[in-house]
């Protein structure tokens, strides 16, 4: 089992910042990719900000400039900064890890919970 735990969603006004983490935990031999995703009510869920092994990152044309996606490999967690916020970005945010899984080298492709980030005018 692999299971992505994250925290650091709140409120803040705009402008302001917040710092999502994600931790992958479990049977994990390799992480491939991990990735920011969100989903506004009433909207899809949509890509945010994505980071694979070698470092590099992709993000929506609506975070550039303003979010940064990083990771701590030892520790199997990726950050998101997000600054300069906007009612906007007003969505619950979910983590997910793609990699291969320790001993049976299969691949697993998981997400987390969610947070809430709620930005107000």
């Amino acid at each position: 089992q692999v299971q992505l735990v994250e925290s650091g969603g709140g409120l803040v006004h705009s402008g302001g910042s917040l710092r999502l983490s994600c931790t992958a935990s479990g049977s994990i031999f390799r992480i491939n990719a991990m990735g920011w995703y969100r989903q506004a009510p009433g909207k899809q869920r949509e890509l945010v900000a994505t980071i694979i092994s070698g470092g590099s990152t992709n993000y929506a044309d609506s975070v550039k400039g303003r979010f940064t996606i990083s990771t701590d490999n030892a520790k199997n967690t990726v950050y998101l900064q997000m600054n300069s916020l906007k009612p906007e970005d007003t969505a619950v945010y979910y983590c997910n890890a793609d990699g291969l899984r320790l001993y049976t080298i299969t691949r697993f492709d998981v997400w987390g919970q969610g947070t809430q980030v709620t930005v107000s005018s």
